[in-house]
């Protein structure tokens, strides 16, 4: 009975720590560059709330200004940013309309701000994603701001991408044994005597 509480409680430990996973991740950016990764910036945490996905950077060295910041369909920062592709869009709308309005890309999120020191501390919340719809993609960070929409240039007018960070899938947790672990799991032979090797014995 002992046993099945234990493994009942680790199995509850182990739902837990995935249900937390699942909410929160943390995405490490980077400059773009043509070869490579490029510099480290910082990063940005995601977490999910009851109103959207709370996104809370910690970046610097960045131009000051607003940026246009985005969620890009692949988990690539590769040739300047361009093997990210475009932005999450699973419903095809092919069209640019911000984080506010459903008939548009999944991936437009708030614009990013950047004071006059080069650094991005202010939260931004983007209501209709969650954390989840962010894994395998990546986080895009462009030299322009956004007018969340496609005029008078197409994708808000960000221009050239210059941040970008890959978004990993977590790996599920390994449930493999060590050999030290399964020797002591492993039942030892049985080294007892029976009575029948007792009488067969020769007597001294």
């Amino acid at each position: 009975m002992k046993k099945l509480a234990n493994w009942v409680f680790a199995a509850a430990s182990l739902a837990f720590c995935l249900s937390v996973q699942a909410q929160n991740l943390t995405v490490q950016m980077h400059l773009t560059a043509k070869h490579g990764i490029g510099k480290s910036i910082g990063s940005v945490t995601v977490n999910d709330t009851p109103y959207g996905l709370l996104i809370i950077p910690n970046l610097h060295g960045l131009p000051p200004g607003l940026h246009g910041f985005h969620v890009h369909t692949n988990p690539s920062c590769g040739d300047i940013g361009k093997a990210a592709g475009g932005h999450l869009d699973p419903e095809d709308t092919d069209k640019h309309l911000g984080p506010y309005n459903s008939k548009g890309h999944l991936g437009d999120l708030p614009a990013l701000y950047v004071n006059s020191k080069g650094d991005a501390s202010l939260p931004i919340l983007a209501p209709r994603l969650k954390a989840e719809d962010l894994k395998a993609h990546s986080l895009m960070i462009h030299l322009h701001g956004d007018n969340y929409a496609d005029v008078p240039a197409k994708l808000g007018g960000g221009g050239p991408r210059i941040a970008c960070g890959v978004i990993e899938t977590p790996k599920p947790p390994t449930t493999e044994l060590t050999t030290k672990e399964t020797a002591m799991e492993k039942p030892a032979a049985d080294s007892s005597v029976t009575p029948a090797e007792v009488e067969e014995a020769p007597s001294k």
